[in-house]
């Protein structure tokens, strides 16, 4: 199949669910029976090659060894013969593949297996939600193409998968936020950091693992080998791991691994009573959010609250601790995408100074608006590093690239050529006249501690940017009137 038969196969799949579920459901459905067709085609085709290569002995291909294991009655064959209770023979074949293919222990680490990965179960099964007639046109919709490695290998399997996930992001609006990273700001990040082969990779809210992904495509298409790479991933959201897991596999990743937990609260990554330390870290954490355990946070067990403890109203610097603290000592390195309310909203600002005190940031960078999925705010890259070189001590590099932002329909994202004259100035180290500076972190004001580029970077045009900042100030007002009834509440009730 080209890439064009296979984006306009998979969207035809969700097209059918139209007017029977709510948009944001599709990946509930679509991606594990994907997922069970492309594991089904691929086990065939395995079993094939090692019938041709033993000249027809059955007994000889069942027992060789299989990518991922279909069980005698769970393949795709199997529940396609079903007309009757046709969900409840879906979840059954789900469970036996799972069941198939527990993870692996290697070197004290949970790598692969499909323990859990077909998702919560239950919406198969209600007749409702889901009749049998809806269920047989979305069997027979992925019955009419083939999803072997010969005609839909991993990499061409992977875009399809992205492309799917976009269109999700795009049909469902707001909810794709929980799995969803503009992937023109990942391809810059990894070109930022880099990412070397003998190197481990750590995504701390991995959505459906996009940025790990980029990671190791990064990789290859530097020509550098990528196999033996490590990654680890935690979500919050179970099916939103669970996609990530079916990604990684889709993309031919097999040595990868993904929890599924709340990063704050319960890390999952961990050394007795220390973090696990990774060479690259890259996240989008949720923004500013507000129901998160700050209690706990303030008296962390693993140490995380290096900075002090953040705003109940605004977990960012919980998220940008806990990254820090998870960087490899010598030689780690993370690019972290977040609201750039964060370089300089004043509730923030102790936080801010102790994170230039400790000098790990490296360079900030200001990107245009709509980055975010569905959200017109600005967003910012932190970029921080252990261990700087001698002559980066103290200063950091601030690129304002609010105006490198290209415009298609809805969509907002960056160029190929914006992301290079970023990724240049970076790997450079340099000062462009209007787009990047050198800071010395003494110089910057006490005051606010802002590390905001639009401070430091001089405008091509005389007006003023000050209208940009107004989301930190209405910020900090909106933080106030929260304390101040908090405080009311407390003294009348």
């Amino acid at each position: 199949m080209t890439l064009q038969q296979l984006e306009s196969y998979l969207w035809g799949a969700a097209v059918l669910l139209r007017g029977q579920i709510d948009a944001s459901g599709y990946k509930e459905y679509i991606f594990p029976l994907m997922f069970f067709k492309r594991v089904s085609d691929v086990y065939d085709e395995q079993y094939n090659r090692y019938l041709e290569e033993s000249d027809g002995d059955e007994d000889y291909a069942r027992s060789q060894e299989y990518d991922i294991i279909v069980p005698e009655g769970a393949h795709w064959n199997d529940v396609r013969k079903v007309t009757e209770n046709v969900g409840q023979a879906l979840v059954d074949a789900f469970r036996q593949i799972e069941e198939a293919n527990p993870p692996k222990e290697i070197n004290g680490r949970t790598v692969g297996g499909l323990t859990g990965i077909f998702g919560d179960k239950s919406g198969w099964t209600n007749k409702n939600k889901m009749p049998d007639r809806i269920i047989l046109s979305l069997i027979e919709h992925f019955s009419t193409q083939t999803l072997s490695l010969e005609n839909c290998p991993a990499d061409e399997m992977g875009l399809g998968y992205e492309y799917l996930i976009g269109q999700f992001a795009n049909d469902a609006g707001h909810t794709a936020q929980e799995f969803y990273t503009n992937r023109t700001v990942v391809t810059l990040m990894a070109e930022i950091l880099q990412p070397k082969p003998d190197e481990s990779i750590y995504d701390p809210t991995c959505g459906s693992g996009g940025m790990l992904i980029k990671s190791l495509t990064y990789l290859k298409d530097h020509g550098k080998e990528w196999r033996g790479v490590q990654v680890y991933g935690q979500e919050v959201n179970n099916l939103t791991a669970a996609i990530a897991r079916m990604n990684l596999y889709l993309h031919g990743i097999v040595d990868f691994s993904i929890a599924n937990a709340d990063t704050l609260k319960d890390p999952a990554f961990t050394r007795g009573d220390r973090l696990q330390q990774f060479d690259v870290v890259l996240a989008n954490p949720p923004y500013s959010i507000k129901n998160w355990d700050r209690a706990a946070f303030q008296h962390d067990a693993y140490g995380r609250n290096i900075l002090g403890t953040p705003p109940q109203s605004k977990a960012d610097y919980a998220f940008i601790q806990h990254i820090i603290a998870s960087m490899n000592q010598h030689h780690g390195r993370c690019a972290i995408l977040l609201p750039h309310g964060v370089l300089n909203r004043l509730i923030e600002r102790d936080l801010r100074k102790k994170l230039l005190e400790i000098d790990v940031v490296e360079a900030v960078i200001s990107v245009g608006k709509n980055l975010f999925f569905n959200s017109p705010m600005e967003a910012c890259i932190l970029i921080c590093r252990n261990n700087k070189s001698i002559e980066r001590h103290g200063k950091i590099l601030m690129i304002k690239a609010t105006d490198l932002v290209e415009r298609k329909n809805t969509e907002s994202y960056l160029t190929e050529d914006h992301i290079r004259l970023i990724s240049d100035i970076y790997t450079n180290y340099k000062e462009v006249e209007y787009r990047s500076v050198i800071v010395d972190v003494s110089t910057i004001d006490p005051k606010t501690y802002s590390i905001s580029p639009k401070l430091y970077v001089k405008s091509q045009s005389q007006e003023t940017e000050d209208a940009d900042d107004l989301f930190a100030v209405w910020d900090d007002m909106t933080d106030s009137l929260h304390k101040d009834i908090d405080s009311l509440t407390k003294l009348f009730s």
